[in-house]
């Protein structure tokens, strides 16, 4: 099964890189005070998402490289490695962690799918609760989004 290995490979990198991307966001915008506890507490989710896919890795395997492995990787190195300034810098850093986030949710529907087909129980609950997990992160991004963006773009710096 080196297609599911490469899967878990990317949930399990995804997840380390949006961990990481939300505590950078919490970081560099520490002085919005519900994005930096907000941002601590999803990270959080994602390293609990690891752990949960743990035992997955050690059944499946984690296929390193190729097929995609290194896009969230990538997708770090260039959108969240460092953070932005002000409110235009907030809305774009927002935005890039839903585009991350996105791809973690997707990557957890894919598995899903997989394991109703290998009949896989264990981990097709993983896969839906990380996967609904991954969407409440996402709402709240929607969210933050929504509330960052008329401060961004209308009121003058």
């Amino acid at each position: 099964m080196p297609h599911l290995a490469t899967y878990v490979g990317l949930a399990d990198h995804s997840e380390q890189t949006l961990a990481d991307s939300f505590r950078a966001v919490a970081q560099g915008h520490a002085h919005v005070a519900d994005v930096f506890h907000l941002c601590h507490t999803l990270a959080g989710w994602s390293e609990a998402h690891r752990e949960a896919l743990a035992p997955v890795v050690e059944r499946y395997g984690e296929q390193e490289g190729g097929d995609g492995v290194d896009e969230p990787e990538r997708l770090h190195a260039a959108g969240l490695a460092q953070t932005r300034e002000g409110e235009v810098g907030l809305l774009r850093d927002l935005q890039d962690l839903h585009v991350l986030a996105s791809l973690v949710q997707t990557t957890w529907m894919v598995i899903a799918q997989g394991a109703q087909g290998l009949r896989d129980r264990e981990l097709l609950e993983i896969a839906q609760r990380c996967g609904a997990e991954t969407a409440r992160q996402i709402a709240w991004l929607d969210t933050r989004i929504k509330v960052a963006a008329p401060q961004a773009l209308i009121v003058a710096p």
